[in-house]
């Protein structure tokens, strides 16, 4: 049993050590990384999951993005602790964080990742939707929070910091 909690100060580094063990060295020298520089995730989006003993099992982050004028939700990262991978806590994580979404007014969502896995969550291939090099462009996948959010948006991703 598993409960999620907006992610506080307190969980930060907990947090971040999940990540680092979850992901290789070099993690924020990737282009999804660059977009969030300088960007607060967004926080009711933010979740951690802990076990009955309240320990971290996992966590997800989201972060504002711009593709041309519209705003998008850019998911991860998204980990899960190796002691509890296989129990469907990533998808408790996704689906969770998701639902909480469009009440927020969030009308899409996007990430860089295994298309065969995120298509279980209602992700597809956004065409059009340039993320920086080097990324893969079969690797650019969204999901629309409300209906036809992706029609008409397209361009680069670009990073939502206030100038």
């Amino acid at each position: 049993m598993f409960t999620l909690a907006v992610e506080t100060g307190e969980d930060w580094w907990e947090v971040e050590a999940l990540y680092d063990l979850c992901f290789a060295p070099g993690r924020e020298a990737l282009s999804s990384y660059r977009l969030r520089d300088g960007v607060d995730p967004v926080a009711e989006l933010s979740l951690v999951a802990r076990d009955g003993d309240g320990i971290l099992a996992g966590a997800i982050r989201y972060w504002p993005v711009l593709i041309g004028s519209q705003t998008a939700l850019l998911l991860g990262p998204v980990a899960v602790h190796p002691t509890h991978q296989g129990e469907g806590l990533g998808g408790f994580l996704i689906e969770g964080s998701l639902e909480r979404a469009a009440p927020l007014g969030w009308a899409r969502v996007m990430l860089v990742g295994d298309a065969p896995y995120y298509q279980r969550f209602g992700f597809e291939k956004l065409d059009g939707v340039i993320m920086p090099p080097p990324t893969n462009p079969e690797r650019v996948l969204g999901r629309a929070l409300i209906e036809e959010a992706w029609a008409g948006v397209s361009g680069e991703v670009v990073s939502a910091r206030k100038s």
